[in-house]
């Protein structure tokens, strides 16, 4: 199943790998919008072979059962990037956690992903530019905290600030950045596999490629399947995209290191911290 996109329903293809086999995964799943989501920028999102339109309560069911099986699926102390956004319903709001916290994922961040483009450009709520990344992580001998990053990681902190893919003929992509960021930031320099259980267009295992790792992918759709199949054969015209992320993730000397050298100095934070507050505002 290495370096393949397996065809099926999400869940039951799920049920068919084995116990923590894989090293961690991205997916970006369909939002339930109920296809009636569309703003003055964009259409609504309609997908191949599946409805984007189910009974709230049947989809987050169903998210929490699909999210419990790659919890089995990953191997302990391994990590799963879930993008998802806050959406609204005859003005109630909706939000991931609300079933993400009913799953056996530890959260290990939000991340706060900044579009810095709004699909609906209407005054009911603020323009909303952002969507959600989630860390889960599956803890290893009952260590929730896990392994520190490397500074060179750390230092993307907790907004990602990159526009949403526009040339590609998949209705809901994630930029190929995205998953770029969380694999090479977790695996470094390591090998592992990645799985991508809503693969769509194949963005997350293009970014496997680049960052010469192995994937799996699940998908509904053959027309989607092929369309990622095709991208992967020419993931080599996507490198630029790679290099530019990596490139990103560079520290010349941690924090430590300078401390342990003497080239951090506190005394300008000691003497502001001792004025008056309101002086701080003057």
């Amino acid at each position: 199943m290495i370096d393949k996109i397996l065809i099926g329903d999400t869940l039951e293809v799920l049920k068919t790998l084995s116990d923590e086999s894989v090293d961690m995964g991205v997916t970006s799943p369909p939002y339930n919008k109920q296809e009636n989501k569309k703003g003055w920028l964009v259409k609504n999102v309609k997908y191949d072979v599946i409805s984007d339109k189910k009974d709230e309560k049947t989809y987050q069911q169903n998210q929490i059962e699909v999210l419990n099986e790659l919890y089995r699926v990953i191997k302990p102390g391994g990590s799963f990037f879930y993008n998802h956004k806050t959406r609204w319903e005859n003005g109630i709001m909706m939000h991931p956690i609300t079933w993400l916290n009913q799953t056996n994922w530890l959260i290990r961040q939000e991340i706060i992903w900044d579009r810095a483009i709004a699909a609906n450009i209407r005054g009911w709520r603020f323009w909303q530019v952002d969507e959600r990344i989630y860390w889960l992580y599956k803890p290893k001998d009952k260590n929730n905290i896990g392994k520190e990053l490397l500074s060179k990681h750390a230092l993307m902190t907790s907004i990602w600030r990159f526009s949403p893919e526009q040339k590609n003929p998949h209705p809901a992509p994630f930029p190929l950045a995205l998953p770029l960021r969380c694999i090479h930031s977790i695996l470094d320099e390591n090998e592992g596999i990645i799985i991508d259980p809503y693969v769509g267009s194949g963005t997350t295992c293009v970014a496997s490629k680049l960052l010469n790792k192995n994937y799996i992918g699940i998908e509904m759709s053959e027309d989607y399947i092929c369309m990622a199949e095709d991208r992967i054969k020419n993931a080599h015209k996507e490198v630029e995209i790679m290099l530019k992320e990596t490139e990103k993730h560079k520290v010349n000397k941690t924090f430590k290191q300078r401390k342990e050298e003497g080239k951090w100095q506190n005394k300008n934070i000691e003497k502001i911290t001792k004025k008056p507050i309101l002086d701080l505002f003057s």
